[in-house]
């Protein structure tokens, strides 16, 4: 559900995230037409950089979160 949101509204993607600053910065980016697309690319690369970090943390007890 989230990669569908990083593709469609890629600011969204990182208040789900819990990066609020970076989500504002990437609003800003994607209102440009030029910045659309690196603002997906980011959101998208984000995404996954937090899925990784999860899924580490979950194989090492740091718990749910």
């Amino acid at each position: 559900m989230r990669f569908l949101i990083a593709l469609l509204l890629p600011w969204l993607t990182f208040f789900t995230i819990g990066r609020p600053i970076a989500g504002v910065v990437c609003l800003i980016l994607q209102v440009t037409v030029i910045g659309w697309l690196p603002a997906t690319i980011w959101a998208v690369y984000s995404l996954s950089n937090y899925n990784t970090d999860k899924k580490i943390r979950q194989a090492f007890g740091g718990g749910e979160s």
